[in-house]
């Protein structure tokens, strides 16, 4: 059953895939399809993106309920939004435009993550628990930030930023899904060119000192393609919450074991078919009363709370 279950997610999602594409579309090829498409190429970005950076953040930090958002990631784009609304208004926003917004967003968050890894990661990589320390404090500093700001815009401009807020996939323009793809195929190819590290790694630091590996290189070399994979999906679908745990801890109970060749597929798969299956929802039997992003941070939160009274339990 095990290995059957690549299989099994893969015909899913090609099912999957097809029913959001083609049902209800009328099969009009000059509008409706080309937009599904358009947003399924999305969902798969965005899909890749969760799932391989919060499984590769949980190997390095060998916990099963933290994710990328910890770092504060999100909040920074969010206060950016925010304080862009402050400043040029809605007219801000059409200035800049999707692309512009998207950049600047993506640059915002990198430039976020290497300050923190440059002044708070030691040398020798020792100090990673003081780093998601610094990550969650400063997380919560910036979301208060970000609060007063929305105390100073109008009320207009605060239902623009609460759409930017919720995760969607009618954000993204076909020159914006380009630069992700060429961003995620570079990490990709960086970071999973030599896979075997990466279950090295998951023994902890000691033992993989003691097998020969530089465990302080590859420890910064992951969180900086686990903050693009982040800023990426962040600027091109907004903030997902709890979406990384659900992924993650979902991946490792279907496939039993820690081989990254296979979590990775696997948890690639499943989080792609977690947003079609929202978005179908969303479309078809909400008529868009509700929005992606409810649906999954209702889901995933369930289960993080589920997951936090078994591991408490189980302690």
């Amino acid at each position: 059953m095990q290995k059957a279950t690549p299989y099994i997610l893969g015909f899913a999602l090609i099912l999957l895939a097809l029913i959001f594409v083609f049902v209800g579309s009328g099969f009009d090829f000059n509008y409706v399809i080309p937009k599904r498409l358009i947003r399924l190429v999305t969902i798969i970005l965005g899909g890749i993106c969760v799932a391989i950076s919060s499984i590769i953040f949980q190997t390095l930090v060998s916990n099963r309920i933290l994710t990328p958002a910890i770092m504060g990631y999100e909040a920074v784009y969010l206060l950016w939004q925010a304080l862009l609304l402050l400043i040029g208004g809605t007219y801000g926003l059409v200035l800049l435009g999707s692309n512009g917004n998207f950049m600047i967003s993506l640059i915002l968050m990198l430039l976020y993550s290497w300050l923190i890894q440059r002044y708070l990661l030691s040398k020798d990589g020792r100090d990673v628990y003081l780093l998601l320390l610094f990550g969650l404090v400063f997380s919560i500093v910036i979301g208060t930030l970000t609060q007063f700001v929305q105390l100073r815009i109008s009320p207009g401009e605060f239902s623009v930023f609460q759409g930017l807020s919720y995760a969607s996939f009618n954000r993204a323009s076909p020159e914006i899904l380009i630069y992700s793809c060429i961003a995620v195929c570079i990490v990709l190819i960086m970071g999973l060119r030599n896979i075997a590290l990466l279950d090295v790694l998951a023994l902890g630091r000691e033992q993989s000192i003691s097998l020969g590996i530089d465990h302080a290189h590859y420890l910064k070399f992951y969180l900086a393609l686990i903050a693009i994979l982040v800023a990426v999906s962040t600027s091109l679908i907004g903030p997902t919450a709890f979406m990384g745990v659900f992924i993650a801890n979902m991946t490792y109970a279907l496939v039993k074991t820690q081989k990254h060749r296979i979590t990775l597929a696997v948890g690639c798969g499943l989080a792609i078919i977690v947003f079609l299956i929202a978005q179908i929802l969303v479309e078809h039997f909400f008529n868009y009363k509700t929005t992606v992003s409810i649906l999954v941070n209702l889901v995933c939160g369930i289960y993080f709370l589920t997951l936090m009274v078994r591991t408490r339990g189980v302690a």
